[in-house]
């Protein structure tokens, strides 16, 4: 049960550092014309997760486009990166309670 859930974690927290990537890629190219914002259908990817696959990488639609073909929202972007920050921050305490669980069984296991 441990390894499935721990793995369930790890993947979650890939697909967070490629969202993170992206969003960083995102704002690194905020002023540059014709660039268009990238990012993942974080859902579907996160659902059809497979070990070591790569997420397929998205151009988000409905998104306002500037006058010089620019995509890019600093304001998306902005609440992107605050999402997941937050979403690594949950996930991280997850994993350090199942880890707690486990240390604390095996300290409780050798005193028996």
């Amino acid at each position: 049960m441990l390894p499935a859930i721990t793995a369930r974690l790890e993947g979650y927290m890939d697909l967070l550092a490629d969202r993170q990537k992206l969003v960083a890629a995102n704002l690194a190219n905020l002023d540059t014309p014709g660039y268009r914002t990238k990012d993942l259908d974080f859902q579907f990817e996160f659902l059809s997760q497979t070990p070591g696959g790569t997420p397929n990488v998205i151009e988000p639609t409905g998104l306002t486009m500037k006058n010089d073909g620019n995509n890019v929202s600093l304001d998306r972007e902005s609440r992107l990166l605050a999402e997941n920050a937050l979403r690594f921050n949950v996930a991280t305490n997850l994993l350090r309670n199942e880890l707690r669980t486990v240390r604390k069984a095996i300290e409780e296991g050798k005193g028996a």
